[in-house]
């Protein structure tokens, strides 16, 4: 990557410096504002005024005072949404506009005519606007009254807003108020024609059915004489009222019949049983046998004194006993008397009952017939009443029809609750408002183009931390033409820091944290420490030998059961040359140029279970112009596995830190053959750049080293 992409990308926008350019050129703003508003001013100023008049009307059910009462207080439903709505339709109707425009003669002014204004004729000429001249008379009032209208329902209300605009301010109010007033007018015509219509058609309706009422109450009257289906009270007919009386008797005569059995067979019982019957009531009742009994009572008293004086059988006693045995015969002679009475009573009972049940019978079947007569006069009363019903419901709409025949008596479903006024300010132009806007708009715009005259120019940029100021991005712009750590070709020389080069001194090389393992060794030092989720880094001064210790480490690390990945970006290839079979495989280059997916570019170690991503057959200057996704490739893999180890090559500290763009890492120095000279050297340039620890990895086996070497010739 060269250090003129890395300062076109790492730059930010400087707020500070977009600010002092606006105020700067505070004297331009100020200009183009003024005179902006004072087009605008003078702009507004010319165009024509229109005044704006509104008329309110609440839609709302409304009635007399007697339709009211009639109706028991109950008022008609209020008008829902829909019914708002056609409302304000038909406030917009063709015919009410035109009533409207001949009452108020709107045809005769200038201002709902053709369009004379300079303005319109511009539209007209440049084919925006059509002519008002070719339209008729009338279409042209139309159209302009359109325009100037607004109906409206107020929002949450039955209220609809009337609002009309105009050049004067007394035709606006007129205007508005005259809608209002024709609309009031259509709804009590309407009203008022709806009663007519009514009316006329309830008229031969009523006549019609008086004649069925009729007609259906004579054929109920002929049916009842016809069945002898008399009728003696709103519910009961001659047949069946006499059916219930011969009932009543029945009972009646059957209950005095049992009573007179029941009588006389105690009166036989009790004689037959030889018992003293002058005892039961029946007998005792009787006015003979009272009078006997008084008699008997009188001779035993008589009998009972001379008992006292005289003897036994003296004639007087004898004749009293005479007398007294003939007195209990006569009473003995008046109880078979009674006994007769009774079983004749009895008699007389059956025989009562025997004829009233003959005559139920009668009347049973008589009943059993009315009953399949009466269901055809229940049939012809029904139409009689249903006629008749509706007979009087029709009755009582034409009366109401024509009590609304009034056209004072009927009220329109609406009112007005404000009226239009002649407006004292114009609605159309608002000067000052139009100025204020317009001139914060130009003072807006004019701020914008010179913030961004001053970001196109690159005034307004800055470098980001870190990244490097104008002087020395020119200077590296100068130096560095190739790129840095990934080489076209294995003999390219590695690329210079585009930083200063530091100084070094061979007495630092004690401060430095120095670590020196063979290959082995740093395999056990990065599993034991745990460094996985770190990059580590592999630095190779000597070339590719020490990209074959850098192999041997990977599969070292993937020997001891760790998921390892090998990224070449060494520019030589090396390790992509030990490890596979071919160097033509895709790779991070044809991933940065976006030839080859994530997925395609990684591809297995012939000798472990390492995997690879070789260098790629994509063009190198390519792909480095997409060098700033590389950390993030860095990032995504060392996420997916336990150790990601990037063989750099001969890489240099700067590019090695623009490489890790912060990254924390693990540096590995490979160095089979080890000079101190020439570490020391290559320490204190990685030590200047920031990387203060890191490993040495030399002493590979001879067997290793050879393999490798080998491999890698």
């Amino acid at each position: 990557m060269s250090s003129v992409t890395r300062n076109n990308q790492d730059v930010d926008i400087d707020l500070i410096q977009l600010f002092r350019a606006i105020w700067e050129r505070k004297t331009r703003v100020l200009s183009v504002t003024l005179v902006a508003a004072g087009l605008a001013f003078v702009g507004s100023s010319a165009l024509e005024k229109q005044f704006k008049s509104e008329t309110r009307i609440l839609v709302e059910p409304r009635a007399l005072a007697v339709e009211n009462t009639a109706n028991n207080g109950q008022g008609a439903t209020p008008p829902d949404e829909l019914a708002i709505a056609s409302q304000v339709q038909l406030l917009q109707s063709t015919d009410l506009i035109k009533q409207v425009a001949r009452d108020l003669k709107l045809y005769d002014m200038e201002e709902f005519g053709s369009d004379n204004s300079l303005i319109g004729k511009l539209m007209v000429s440049a084919h925006l606007k059509q002519d008002p001249n070719s339209l008729a008379p009338e279409d042209r009032v139309l159209k302009s009254f359109r325009e100037k209208l607004s109906v409206y329902q107020a929002p949450g209300s039955r209220v609809i807003g009337i609002e009309f605009t105009s050049r004067d301010p007394q035709v606006a109010a007129t205007v508005a108020n005259k809608m209002a007033d024709v609309y009031l007018s259509w709804q009590s015509g309407a009203k008022l024609d709806t009663s007519s219509e009514t009316a006329r058609w309830l008229e031969p309706e009523i006549a019609s059915l008086r004649d069925k009422v009729k007609e259906a109450e004579q054929k109920v009257a002929a049916y009842r004489s016809n069945t002898n289906l008399l009728p003696t009270s709103e519910t009961n007919t001659l047949a069946n009222q006499q059916l219930n009386d011969i009932s009543v008797e029945l009972t009646r005569v059957r209950g005095e019949r049992a009573t007179a059995e029941a009588r006389a067979e105690n009166v036989r019982t009790a004689l037959a049983a030889g018992r003293d019957a002058q005892t039961m009531g029946d007998i005792v009742a009787s006015p003979v046998i009272q009078r006997l009994k008084e008699q008997e009572a009188q001779i035993q008293s008589q009998i009972f004194d001379m008992r006292t004086s005289l003897l036994e059988n003296h004639p007087r006693l004898k004749g009293l006993r005479g007398q007294l045995a003939g007195v209990q015969e006569q009473m003995r002679t008046e109880t078979r008397r009674v006994l007769a009475s009774l079983e004749n009573e009895a008699n007389v009972t059956r025989l009562r009952e025997r004829q009233l049940t003959q005559q139920f019978n009668t009347l049973k079947s008589e009943s059993a017939k009315a009953g399949e007569s009466e269901v055809g006069l229940k049939e012809l009363e029904r139409e009689a009443a249903a006629q008749r019903q509706l007979l009087e419901t029709y009755l009582a709409r034409y009366r109401e029809a024509a009590s609304r025949m009034d056209p004072n008596a009927q009220p329109a479903d609406a009112r007005i609750v404000s009226r239009a006024i002649e407006p004292r300010e114009a609605a159309f132009p608002k000067v000052v408002p139009i100025t204020i806007v317009v001139a914060l708009a130009a003072m807006l715009l004019t701020a914008i183009f010179i913030m961004l005259a001053e970001l196109f120019s690159g005034r307004a940029l800055r470098p980001v931390d870190g990244a490097l100021d104008g002087a020395e991005a020119d200077a590296a712009t100068d130096e560095i033409d190739a790129p840095r750590h990934v080489a076209a070709n294995a003999a390219a020389p590695v690329a210079k820091s585009a930083k200063p080069e530091v100084e070094k001194d061979v007495d630092l090389a004690p401060e430095f944290d120095q670590q020196d393992y063979s290959v082995p060794g740093v395999a056990d030092l990065i599993s034991e420490a745990g460094l996985s989720g770190h990059p580590i880094v592999t630095v190779s001064p000597e070339g590719d030998e020490g990209s074959a210790l850098t192999v041997l480490l990977a599969r070292r690390l993937a020997g001891q059961g760790a998921q390892v990945l090998l990224m070449d970006i060494s520019g030589t290839a090396a390790s992509t040359r030990i490890m596979m079979r071919r160097t033509d495989l895709p790779g991070l280059t044809d991933l940065l140029t976006r030839n080859a997916a994530f997925g395609e570019i990684i591809h297995p170690d012939t000798k472990s279970t390492v995997h690879v991503v070789p260098q790629g057959a994509s063009d190198v200057a390519a792909a480095m112009r997409a060098i700033d996704r590389l950390p993030m490739i860095l990032g995504s893999l060392t996420e997916a596995y336990e150790h990601v180890v990037v063989d750099c090559g001969a890489v240099s500290a700067d590019d090695l830190v623009d490489l890790l763009n912060g990254r924390e890492a693990t540096l590995v120095i490979a160095m089979p053959d080890y000079d101190e000279a020439r570490f020391t050297a290559i320490a204190g340039e990685f030590y200047a750049a920031g990387f203060e620890n890191f490993i040495l990895m030399t002493g590979a086996s001879a067997s290793e080293a050879t393999a490798a070497g080998r491999v890698a010739a």
